[in-house]
Formats: C-alpha cells, structure tokens, sequence
C-alpha cells in the first residue's frame, strides 16, 4: 500500500473519531430543547464538554491529513477540494453561531440563575431558541456532500 492510500486512511479515521467525539454534543443539544430542570441541564452542559479535546485533536488531525492528501494527490487545482473546504467553513460557522455559542450563553445564564431571579428565564428562552434539528441538518448534510465531492471528485 502506498503512503498515498495511508494518508487518505488517516484522513477517513480522524474525521470518524470528530464524529464519534462530537455526537455527545448533539445528543445534548436535542436533550436540552426539552430539559428545563436546572440540575439536569447543568449536568447536560459539563456532559457536552467532556469530549472537547478529543473532538478538537480529531478534527485538526483530519484537516492536517487532509491537506496532505490534497498535495500528494494533486488536488489542489480541483474545484472539489476547494468547494469542500468553503463548505467546511460554512459548516463551522453555522455550529458556532448556533451550536457553541448557544451552549456558551446557556452556560452563563444557569451560572447566574442562583444570584440573579429570572434568570432561569432567560435559560428557557435561551434554550428554547436552540434548534439542534437545523445543526444536524448542517452537519450531516455538509458532511455528506463533502463525503460526495471526495469520492467522486466531479470538478
């Protein structure tokens, strides 16, 4: 087998690992949409962090074997590559924008839900906001079509 062909495997391995990491959080995030009671939803937040670092090293490591691939394939002057990275970058910004920082403003607002009264409110409205069928949605559609561009490599 070629180094080629181990590259590509590595690539294929460490996106498995992002998944797998990263399912935790989507589990979390449909659990949370019904969840209102304060304990739960903070042992749901700590439950999506767990496996931050392990869902970081696998996606860095899949870009790395990934850009790898790209050059010893020669893929550089292909529209796929390039249209999967764009894709890859909107598939970023749209679980940022709705996924993380989501998380992150539900965080904040159950720590301050002790001290400050509503703020169990504001956990609800944020958490009713939450939509994690629109994050699926993006993550397991932009990754299919991604998963497409690789394989059949039509531009």
């Amino acid at each position: 087998m070629d180094n080629y062909t181990w590259i590509k495997y590595l690539h294929i391995i460490f996106i498995f690992g992002f998944l797998l990491s990263h399912g935790v959080s989507v589990q979390v995030a449909f659990a949370l949409k019904r969840e209102r009671d304060l304990q739960k939803i903070r042992t749901l937040l700590s439950l999506s962090r767990a496996p931050y670092r392990l869902m970081i090293i696998s996606l860095l490591a899949s870009m790395l074997f990934g850009v790898i691939a790209g050059f010893q394939g020669h893929w550089w002057n292909s529209g796929w590559i390039w249209t999967s990275i764009v894709l890859l970058i909107v598939i970023f910004s749209v679980m940022y924008s709705f996924g993380t920082k989501t998380f992150a403003a539900a965080r904040n607002a159950l720590d301050h839900a002790k001290d400050q009264p509503g703020m169990d409110q504001e956990l609800t409205s944020i958490l009713d906001k939450s939509n994690p069928v629109l994050l699926s949605f993006v993550g397991f559609g932009g990754y299919a079509i991604i998963a497409w561009l690789m394989m059949f490599k039509s531009f």
